[in-house]
């Protein structure tokens, strides 16, 4: 462990920032070429198709349960207004406040998780590319992004109630990937800060804030129908799978004396 920890001692944080910098822009590259838009851009058709897929399974367990609850918050705007900040703010403020946390404070247990994170966003890419799915805030409206499906009653909240950011702006929808809802990458990413930070937060308030966060961000993907709830799930599996690849790494990795 001792020969790990000094290799440790030895990076610099700005290597450590190209790097992650660097696996985002490819990431993001990537994930830009598959659904709305792209060399491999899918169709409306097949996103819309594969969204009623996911609701009549979720009417078929009983759990078709978003369109209700965003129906009433509907007339909430400034609640509403709160969580589409939330939505599109603290998925990368927390996330980033959380690695460079990990990496000041506890370096070995960064490496790992920071490991184990790439690995999650990659398996995400297999979703988007694989499962176009139109998220419910899109159902309703019109072609090209949206379907055009009026039996559901989804609100964009973004559009409506407003936030930081709008995905009404053309050069967002121009290099997005309207359709990268299959699995919640917001939902896998603020699970995985509570898993990195809650075994070395001390305090009782970091650590009850930290159980919350994924709670939270769980109530923000729905209730601003970015998200259904089963993109959460999905979102949660590939951390799983994510941070036992990390673990497998680590452990190798570990048994030979160095890191990555």
């Amino acid at each position: 462990m001792t020969a790990v920890k000094s290799v440790v001692d030895k990076r610099r944080w700005w290597k450590e920032v190209l790097f992650v910098l660097a696996f985002y822009v490819v990431y993001a590259r990537i994930r830009n070429q598959f659904g709305s838009n792209g060399t491999f851009a899918a169709t409306t058709t097949a996103a819309a198709d594969n969204a009623r897929r996911v609701i009549d399974f979720e009417k078929k367990i009983g759990l078709f349960f978003e369109e209700r609850l965003q129906n009433f918050f509907l007339d909430w705007g400034w609640f509403l207004w709160f969580w589409n900040v939330f939505y599109g703010s603290l998925h990368f403020v927390v996330t980033i406040g959380a690695g460079a946390f990990l990496y000041r404070r506890f370096p070995i247990r960064y490496l790992k998780y920071r490991t184990g994170l790439a690995i999650t966003t990659a398996l995400g890419l297999i979703g988007f590319a694989t499962f176009p799915l139109m998220p419910p805030r899109l159902l309703s409206s019109p072609p090209p992004y949206g379907g055009a499906i009026t039996e559901f009653s989804f609100v964009d909240t973004l559009s409506v109630h407003g936030g930081l950011w709008s995905f009404d702006s053309g050069t967002l929808q121009a290099i997005s990937n309207q359709w990268a809802a299959m699995p919640s990458l917001h939902l896998a990413w603020a699970a995985w800060c509570a898993l990195a930070l809650i075994p070395v937060l001390k305090s009782r308030w970091t650590r009850g804030a930290m159980w919350g966060y994924p709670i939270a961000t769980s109530f923000s993907i729905v209730i601003t129908a970015n998200h259904y709830w089963i993109d959460g799930l999905a979102g949660l599996l590939v951390l799983g799978l994510g941070i036992q690849s990390s673990s497998w790494i680590w452990k190798i990795r570990r048994s030979s004396g160095t890191v990555i």
